[in-house]
Order: C-alpha cells, then structure tokens, then sequence
C-alpha cells in the first residue's frame, strides 16, 4: 500500500519530525522533574555541625536548658 501524496510532501513530514521531537523533550523533561521530586521526598542526611563537638560550659548548658524549657509545650499544647 503506498502512502498518499500529501504525506509525502516535506511539509508535512517536517511537522511530524517536529511534533515527535517535541513530544520527546516534553517526556524526558517530565520524567526529570518527576525524579527530581522523588528524590526530595526522601530524608536528608543529618549534616553534621562544628559546634557539636566543643564541649558547652555549666553556663552555657544552663542557657541552653532555660530556652529550651521556654520552648517546650504545656499540656494543652501550646508554647509557654
């Protein structure tokens, strides 16, 4: 079976070259940006930070306890 003449003219196949093209990079960019949530989705890894490791003075500690404490939620679950 032979293709019709306006199949065969270069007009047209020219759109349908452009059309696949695009429908390609329209796919490929899909599926990136459906990666690249997947990819968020998942935990970060704890970073690591300088000051875990310098030991905190009594003061220090205690500062840190009293805003902490501030911070905590009452029964009702609210902020102090």
């Amino acid at each position: 079976m032979s293709v019709p003449d306006q199949f065969s003219d270069p007009r047209v196949l020219t759109l349908f070259a452009v059309l696949a093209v695009a429908t390609g990079v329209w796919l490929a960019t899909g599926l990136r940006a459906r990666t690249r949530r997947i990819r968020s989705v998942t935990p970060m890894e704890r970073v690591w930070h300088p000051q875990e490791s310098v030991p905190l003075t009594p003061a220090e500690e205690r500062a840190f306890g009293q805003v902490v404490s501030r911070l905590s939620l009452t029964s009702t679950g609210r902020l102090r």
